[in-house]
């Protein structure tokens, strides 16, 4: 099982565990990612995601997504798809 780099998170919202993803590749929902930092190592299904507070079915390169995760995670954190 592979994982391949898609992104980095940009920032965190404790108050409502969603992380804001800078991506460097396409993501979908359904598809299974790795969070990957010096204290975080998060492995999850991507449920659903949102751009500008409107929901999407998939974010591609170069666009800021926002997606609820189920434990903390932390800026310039390294977000893996997992294949």
């Amino acid at each position: 099982m592979g994982e391949k780099k898609i992104g980095e998170i940009s920032q965190y919202f404790h108050n409502i565990s969603v992380a804001a993803i800078i991506l460097e590749d396409e993501l979908k929902e359904g598809d299974q990612i790795h969070i990957k930092g010096t204290t975080t190592d998060l492995v999850q299904e991507v449920k659903s995601m949102e751009i500008d507070r409107e929901s999407v079915e998939k974010g591609t390169k170069g666009q800021e997504i926002a997606i609820k995760v189920k434990d903390r995670v932390r800026e310039n954190d390294e977000v893996y798809l997992v294949e």
